[in-house]
């Protein structure tokens, strides 16, 4: 069943966050995930959202997800995004 990153990030130091954005696709790509959401426009429905940027990545399972997050390849760039935004990243089944 596949299964999706959810991600909320408020990014406060965008120049640093542009390496991890340049990085992570290679990451995710290599897990078998695939975006279908990174950042782009938006309309807040609802206020009070606490980020500014949203990101949906489909895996193939929550294994998949678990592997990608844990890799040491993705260890070695979260603490650039966890520098340069705060947020969270769920990973949750699809149905």
């Amino acid at each position: 069943m596949p299964a999706y990153i959810i991600g909320v990030i408020d990014i406060h130091s965008p120049e640093a966050y542009q390496e991890y954005g340049a990085r992570v696709p290679a990451v995710v790509e290599k897990f078998g995930g695939r975006y279908l959401v990174r950042g782009g426009d938006h309309d807040m429905l609802e206020p009070g959202a606490p980020g500014n940027r949203f990101v949906v990545i489909e895996f193939p399972d929550r294994a998949a997800i678990r592997r990608f997050y844990g890799s040491p390849e993705y260890q070695e760039i979260v603490g650039i995004r966890t520098a340069a935004s705060q947020g969270f990243l769920a990973g949750v089944d699809g149905v």
